[in-house]
């Protein structure tokens, strides 16, 4: 490994996530120290907030993923990309899956000038009995990021994005209620001296998150959702480019469709509830979904932020109503809690019809 003067290369794991066949998880090499969002003044905020931009990748660096099991002990070594990102998809042997919802824990190695390194990651694995789970957006559907809408959004938003800390950032209201009810209650996991790192707390329903925003702001928005007791999972970020691909709306609905793809792929016995808002395209990316698994869709929640329905959205409506999945349009989650009950989403009843849209817009 050559030898560069700055920090040693450390290894940033983010949430994996597992069925009875593969494990999947991915992690990124970096020389900088790691994330804290402690108060300290609005300099002090600003400076934190940009080192989570200017991050310093590390290539060629290779990385060891180490998973201990019942059956036995799984390894395997990757090379970081251009980029950093290490990504691991590990093949199992018909690795059952535990009574509840889990946290599972792997281990990553690697050499820096101090000699040998690890870190724990955790892989998120769903309950014997899990039978729905959620596939939430971040970006405006659980806080204003003001960093997906375009280059101009970005610079409007320049304070709220450089210089509030998770703490301090507006939850969208009524998020942490409606997301408690969806999710069918806490499961307590009792924290060990083996695992070593704190768990997240987990529901009965799991939920996996998908966004435009960087993978930069992994830690960030793990901490904001922490902050507001809202439901933590798996998280699918994106790797920003300054190209049309990463500011363009057909970026953000091309990287969610794929995202959501690849988590019903991975669980094929569940069921999920999309939610996502109105401003980056996720009425049209969650009718493609519905069109392609009408029955692997138990409802569809949009919190309409923006105007009225363009014509793409309305036809997208149109598509989600065809295939008989239930679709809530609201600006505020107090009513999509009525919704919740209306369709049996708030209990362990499968939704199967439209009873009532408490709201409707456009």
């Amino acid at each position: 490994m050559p030898l560069i003067p700055g920090q040693p290369p450390r290894i940033q794991p983010y949430f994996g996530y597992r069925n009875e066949q593969r494990l999947a998880i991915s992690a990124r090499a970096l020389r900088s120290g790691k994330p804290g969002f402690e108060r300290g003044g609005r300099l002090q905020a600003m400076r934190t907030m940009l080192s989570q931009f200017a991050s310093r990748e590390v290539a060629g660096l290779e990385v060891r993923l180490e998973f201990d099991t019942a059956t036995g002990k799984h390894e395997v070594a990757r090379t970081t990309d251009r980029e950093g990102f290490v990504h691991f998809d590990l093949a199992l042997d018909a690795l059952p899956f535990p009574e509840r919802p889990s946290w599972e824990v792997v281990v990553l190695h690697w050499l820096n000038r101090d000699g040998p390194q690890c870190v724990e990651g955790l892989v998120f694995v769903p309950g014997k009995a899990t039978r729905l789970g959620v596939i939430s957006d971040i970006d405006d559907t659980i806080i204003e990021t003001g960093i997906t809408g375009g280059f101009r959004s970005l610079v409007r938003n320049w304070r709220r994005v450089l210089a509030e800390l998770p703490e301090e950032r507006i939850a969208v209201p009524g998020a942490d209620a409606f997301y408690a009810a969806l999710g069918g209650g806490s499961v307590i996991v009792e924290e060990t001296a083996d695992l070593g790192s704190q768990i997240p707390t987990l529901n009965e329903r799991p939920f996996f998150y998908v966004s435009s925003s960087p993978w930069n702001l992994f830690s960030y928005l793990v901490a904001f959702k922490k902050t507001r007791r809202l439901p933590i999972g798996p998280v699918f970020l994106r790797d920003w480019g300054l190209d049309r691909a990463t500011f363009g709306s057909a970026g953000h609905g091309a990287h969610k469709r794929q995202s959501i793809d690849t988590i019903i792929g991975t669980y094929p016995d569940l069921r999920f509830a999309l939610i996502g808002d109105d401003t980056q395209g996720d009425l049209p990316a969650f009718a493609d979904v519905v069109e392609k698994n009408p029955r692997r869709i138990a409802a569809v929640f949009i919190r309409t932020a923006g105007g009225a329905l363009s014509p793409e959205e309305v036809a997208a409506r149109a598509t989600i109503e065809a295939a008989g999945v239930p679709l809530w349009l609201g600006s505020t989650y107090e009513t999509g809690q009525a919704f919740l009950k209306a369709t049996g989403l708030d209990r362990d009843r499968k939704a199967t019809r439209i009873v009532e849209t408490v709201e409707e817009t456009g």
